[in-house]
């Protein structure tokens, strides 16, 4: 199984008006790490940047404007996947594997592929993706009411991982603390089916 862990920032919360500063992420095949990702973007000139948005990715509008061109990370992006998956095998495809990113990252990234002229994106990808957050959802059902809020950092300490705060909103980290979650709840699960 191909699983594409990924997580965004972004110039503010509408894919349509915003655009993506940061794309990093992990691939996982057959549960074996193979690589890590981390691609600073210059975001479309055409998307409206909040400051809001990147005071939580910790970022000015100065170092955004300095990080490589759009066109340049998606070629970079494109190609990392191209060594993992055949575009034009309609059964090898990732898995894109977040936090709520069903809601949010899914249609950033697909509109960073529609931005850079690529009509493809389901070459890449199932539709279907996995969201932490619904998993986490079924998995802390009786735990919910104590909890303070269902950010990914709570939820992640909910279920045991050590959370380093200063850390939190840079893509990577946010990255690190989804497939950890993940991983504690699916091979808990695998684990009591073969009991």
């Amino acid at each position: 199984m191909k699983l594409l862990f990924f997580d965004l920032e972004t110039t503010g919360t509408n894919p349509a008006r915003h655009g993506i500063h940061q794309i990093s992420g992990m691939i996982e095949i057959d549960g074996v790490e193979r690589e890590r990702f981390d691609f600073k973007v210059r975001p479309n000139p055409k998307a409206e940047v909040l400051d809001e948005a990147l005071a939580v990715g910790g970022v000015t509008r100065e170092q955004i404007e300095a990080y490589p061109p759009m066109e340049d990370v998606y070629r970079d992006f494109v190609g990392m996947l191209s060594r993992y998956v055949n575009k034009f095998n309609k059964a090898d495809k990732f898995f894109l594997v977040g936090y709520n990113n069903a809601a949010f990252d899914n249609q950033f990234l697909r509109g960073f592929f529609l931005q850079n002229g690529d009509n493809y994106f389901g070459s890449w990808f199932w539709s279907n993706s996995v969201d932490v957050m619904v998993l986490a959802s079924q998995y802390l059902l009786a735990e919910r009411p104590l909890m303070p809020n269902f950010k990914l950092s709570t939820v992640a300490a909910q279920l045991g991982v050590v959370v380093s705060e200063d850390k939190l909103h840079d893509a990577l980290y946010d990255i690190y603390l989804t497939r950890e979650a993940y991983h504690l709840m699916i091979d808990e699960a695998k684990d009591d089916e073969n009991r």
